[in-house]
């Protein structure tokens, strides 16, 4: 049924994937699909807020970001599943939803926590995901 699934992952909030992963696991198991683990860098927004770091910062972080994924994958990720790792960079919701199209993902499965008042307001990425989406999203509750 689902070919290739995508799990965007927060490398610095493990209940972005705690409960998510191993549901994407059983799933990319089941149907013999391929796994993309998707982590995204948050861009700076204003131009402005970029000129007080470094450089080469946005770089050096994506690097950085890139090794981590590896290191996840390696740790958390069953060996007998075929799986690759992607490092974007920009609107978290947004950097989502592009490389579940660009890689040709047909079910995304993330995490989400019960929204709280201000996510009613302003909507978390999860909810963005499932609102732009062109697959299938299966959002595993925290």
């Amino acid at each position: 049924m689902y070919k290739s699934i995508l799990v965007p992952v927060d490398l610095a909030e493990d209940s972005s994937w705690r409960k998510s992963l191993p549901v994407a696991q059983a799933m990319a198991r089941t149907f013999n699909a391929e796994m993309h683990i998707v982590a995204v860098v948050p861009d700076f927004g204003k131009s402005i807020v970029g000129s007080y770091f470094p450089k080469d910062f946005e770089g050096d972080a994506l690097h950085a970001a890139g090794e981590m994924l590896k290191n996840f994958i390696a740790q958390n990720v069953e060996s007998d599943l075929t799986v690759k790792g992607h490092i974007a960079h920009g609107t978290i919701y947004e950097e989502i939803n592009k490389a579940a199209d660009k890689l040709g993902c047909d079910l995304i499965v993330l995490a989400s926590h019960r929204p709280e008042l201000k996510d009613y307001l302003l909507g978390p990425n999860a909810a963005r995901v499932v609102r732009h989406a062109n697959q299938s999203v299966l959002v595993v509750r925290e």
